[in-house]
């Protein structure tokens, strides 16, 4: 609470505000009707005329004068030392509890397991995600959203390659359908995964060094490169070295995504805090079939 010009909180500054405007309202009232009463008006009329009806050329009343004046000085006042900027707010009280409970959830679940995220992040997805994803992830086989049990795996970067993938932001331009010709044969987009899934994103284990079949497929990743960066971090594409993790998840948290029917939100406006995000993240590529 702050002291301002002797009101101890905003309640009663705003019920003298109100006390005051009614004083006055009374006041200018009482003045009109009394001028009202058997005077005659000596102003100037104006040379146009409505249906034989003329205005006079009266000056702007004091009143509504000084009333004008006094809401200036006082939006003014209200702007910049006035409620909210100087005084108590619930709103405000409120976000700095919301910020004080984050920083101790955080401070909390810092080290928490795979488990535990996985069991954090199945309660924020029932609320938050599956109203269009389902209650399983598929998104009603994909018809309301995307199909989250096909997220993160192989056979997801195939398909985005043959059928584009849109809708996350990023600078550069969308992907379009295997990129727009540039890959015609499927053989080049399974060696460009492997790649991608045992080099990069090391999500699949190198059972032998081979050199030379690292070498051959790293060629089909050529035409990928040109976006996502020969080491797959991409410049202004996704970071596909967090592809089948959950940082990856919370790229596209954060992100929000315009899809094929729908936009999906950014979480990334505080509704999560950084720990939940990673939980909602561990709970999605749980559920990968």
């Amino acid at each position: 609470m702050s002291d301002l010009f002797g009101f101890s909180n905003i309640n009663e500054l705003a019920l003298a505000g109100a006390a005051a405007t009614l004083i006055i309202t009374f006041i200018a009232i009482a003045i009109y009707f009394k001028n009202i009463a058997g005077s005659k008006s000596s102003s100037e009329l104006s040379d146009g005329a409505w249906d034989g009806i003329k205005e006079y050329k009266n000056p702007l009343p004091l009143g509504w004068a000084i009333s004008f004046l006094g809401l200036g000085i006082w939006a003014i006042w209200y702007m910049f030392a006035g409620y909210p900027l100087n005084a108590y707010s619930q709103i405000g009280e409120y976000n700095e509890e919301v910020a004080e409970h984050n920083a101790k959830f955080e401070q909390k679940w810092q080290n928490a397991d795979e488990a535990t995220l996985k069991n954090m992040g199945e309660s924020i997805f029932l609320v938050q995600c599956a109203p269009c994803h389902g209650l399983t992830g598929d998104g009603l086989d994909g018809k309301i959203a995307a199909d989250l049990t096909k997220w993160g795996t192989e056979a997801s970067i195939v398909s985005s390659v043959l059928h584009g993938s849109k809708g996350l932001g990023y600078d550069l331009i969308e992907m379009l359908p295997k990129l727009d010709g540039l890959i015609e044969n499927e053989s080049d987009i399974e060696l460009a995964k492997e790649y991608l899934v045992k080099y990069l994103a090391k999500t699949k284990e190198v059972v032998a060094a081979d050199e030379a079949t690292k070498e051959y497929e790293a060629e089909a990743w050529i035409v990928c490169s040109a976006c996502h960066g020969e080491d797959g971090t991409g410049s202004g594409a996704p970071d596909l070295t967090k592809y089948g993790k959950p940082e990856f998840v919370v790229d596209v948290l954060n992100r929000g995504k315009n899809g094929f029917i729908g936009s999906m939100p950014s979480f990334d406006d505080g509704r999560l805090t950084e720990i939940q995000k990673t939980a909602v993240g561990t709970y999605v590529l749980s559920l990968r079939r």
